[in-house]
């Protein structure tokens, strides 16, 4: 088998988690996932637990791989650490960025407007991932860096309804997400770290609300301090 097959699995499926082309807590079922990638199974079972270990499906015994699920438990702790972790990365990243990483972000950035003024709902969220996770890696951090990318899957998926804008208003937000993703750039470049987290927080509460209502029509029960108490996370 080519390697580049297996590698083609492994991004596709990321990709098609992502964009929620298969939805959470779906089966994998390994026959018909063989068959349409072309590979067989001892490859794809090794595809499947690199999936697993990122945080995109669960695996459990005699019972095959699931889309990581979304249920209440999950989203719960996602909107009470995603604050958190996203200031905390920022400021890492203002801090320890290199010139060649700032140059990635303004490329993906480049192709994130380009989705946006093209209204692919999906490329645009894809594109977001790519953003926030650069950030990721400039922060250099062992601990936090993995939380960054497990919150980034969920919050990619939950992020296809901010990016398919119903009102005017809606549009209006994605377009104000794109703009803050220029301004968190020259920031970091800047080496900004206060004001980048600030920003951060802001581009946080923009989406949230939508997010919200994206897996509960009503407020969602948590308690989330106010984002003035994240200002001085690390």
């Amino acid at each position: 088998m080519k390697v580049n097959r297996k590698l083609d699995c492994l991004e596709d499926l990321r990709s098609r988690i992502l964009t929620m082309a298969i939805a959470p807590g779906a089966d994998l079922d390994e026959a018909v996932l063989s068959e349409t990638y072309g590979v067989s199974r001892t490859p794809l079972r090794e595809v499947l637990q690199r999936l697993a270990g990122e945080g995109y499906v669960t695996l459990t015994e005699n019972r095959g791989a699931k889309v990581a699920s979304m249920d209440l438990p999950v989203v719960r702790a996602f909107f009470q650490t995603a604050p958190l972790v996203y200031s905390s990365i920022a400021r890492l990243a203002a801090e320890n960025r290199t010139v060649a990483q700032v140059d990635e972000l303004k490329a993906i950035q480049t192709r994130f407007v380009r989705s946006v003024c093209a209204g692919r709902a999906g490329e645009i969220a894809l594109e977001n991932h790519r953003f926030h996770g650069m950030i990721g890696v400039m922060a250099v951090n062992d601990y936090l860096t993995p939380s960054l990318r497990r919150l980034l899957i969920d919050h990619t998926r939950l992020g296809q309804i901010f990016y398919r804008p119903a009102s005017p208003a809606e549009s209006l937000a994605v377009r104000i997400s794109s703009d803050q993703h220029d301004a968190m750039i020259a920031a970091i470049e800047t080496g900004d770290s206060d004001g980048v987290v600030d920003l951060t927080l802001q581009h946080w509460a923009l989406s949230r609300d939508r997010l919200e209502r994206f897996v509960h029509p009503d407020p969602m029960p948590l308690d989330i301090a106010d984002l003035k108490e994240w200002q001085h996370a690390i």
